[in-house]
């Protein structure tokens, strides 16, 4: 019979799994998935039809060469590095920009490349919540990038909330703003985003006069945690508001050369309402420093008044201990062993003595 060497575990036939990698063939999901609209419009009005952003770039050029004004407008969720950079491509966006886009968690910030203005915003939620107590998370925050051009919007939206359809109908219900060209999309969603500012401060603020009215009540039981999460979550919103106001000053003197008239008009209300909000979360912050500070006075306190009692306690506890001691010694030459009532006059001394430790303690408030 034919002899069978056995092979080596090294050589025997293994399951393929996929591999995963820059080596690795990977499966490109196509820019439509992550694409949420894409509208070419002009003289105000969109124009009927569905494009891929490729086709609303040519029609544009098309609109362009017959000397009419045209932009198109692209709305993308999510898209992954492969998405984000077929996009680029047709629209010839930088790649530090788009890299910012497809990994998130930027600062809010505006930069130029060229004549291309790349936009950063924080859009926030208000988590609703029944009790301080319960909650895990009062604000929950995504992003929106824009890529403004002379002929086109690209925004990139992170997050689950933050959606921009409704900026959109809006838009496009009101043909003389979409007249002023594709930088009127970049105020309409930066008016929209930091209209939320305002929102969410409002709910925040109703959460401190709760959180204050809780801390200053007597019998209330202070909870330090509610007010650090408070403090986090403040903290969270201040970081999404406050360096957006430094870059929107610089719409109004360093990109005149992009952005016409109007929209720099518009853009200044857009300031106004972003200031205004950053304040009110700074004095939030500074009160919420305050509550921090009188919730360890009272907790402080609360301690102070606990080891009064604990004390008094013990110290009325000290006497017929005291005196149990003593007669627990087993001498037996002691005053009062033979004496028939000396049982009862002890014990009626210890209950003497605890009487009137008793209401002196509660004459000055320790009990």
């Amino acid at each position: 019979m034919p002899s069978f060497r056995a092979l080596p575990p090294s050589r025997l036939r293994q399951p393929r799994t996929p591999t995963v990698g820059p080596d690795a063939k990977s499966i490109h999901v196509p820019v439509a998935r992550a694409m949420v609209d894409c509208g070419v419009y002009c003289d105000g009005a969109r124009l009927p039809g569905k494009y891929t952003h490729a086709a609303a770039l040519r029609k544009v050029h098309e609109i362009e060469a017959e000397g009419r004004d045209a932009f198109v407008w692209v709305g993308l969720h999510e898209p992954d590095e492969h998405q984000m950079q077929t996009v680029a491509d047709v629209f010839r966006l930088h790649e530090l920009a788009v890299e910012d886009a497809v990994h998130a968690h930027q600062r809010p910030k505006l930069e130029r490349y060229d004549k291309t203005l790349f936009l950063v915003l924080k859009t926030v939620i208000y988590v609703d919540h029944e009790s301080m107590a319960n909650a895990r998370e009062i604000v929950e925050t995504g992003e929106v990038m824009i890529f403004v051009g002379p002929d086109f919007v690209v925004t990139v939206r992170h997050g689950e909330h933050g959606g921009l359809a409704g900026v959109r109908r809006h838009l496009e219900a009101s043909p003389a703003t979409l007249q002023l060209g594709p930088y009127s999309v970049m105020h309409a969603i930066a008016d929209h985003v930091v209209d939320t500012y305002l929102e969410v401060t409002e709910s925040i603020e109703t959460d401190i006069d709760a959180m204050e009215e809780n801390i200053f009540s007597p019998q209330s039981q202070t909870n330090m945690a509610s007010i650090y999460l408070l403090k986090r979550e403040v903290v969270e919103l201040r970081r999404a508001v406050a360096p957006l106001v430094t870059d929107l000053e610089r719409i109004g003197t360093d990109h005149e050369d992009l952005i016409n008239v109007e929209i720099r008009r518009y853009m200044r209300d857009v300031l106004d309402h972003t200031i205004k909000a950053s304040e009110r979360i700074a004095s939030y912050d500074e009160l919420l420093s305050s509550l921090v500070q009188a919730a360890l006075g009272k907790v402080a306190m609360q301690q102070n008044v606990d080891m009064r009692k604990i004390s008094a306690w013990v110290a009325i506890a000290a006497v017929p201990t005291a005196l149990a001691g003593i007669y627990g010694m087993n001498f037996e030459h002691m005053p009062g062993l033979e004496w028939t009532w000396g049982y009862p006059a002890v014990l009626l001394l210890m209950t003497t003595v605890c009487v009137m430790l008793y209401r002196t303690f509660r004459h000055n408030n320790w009990l």
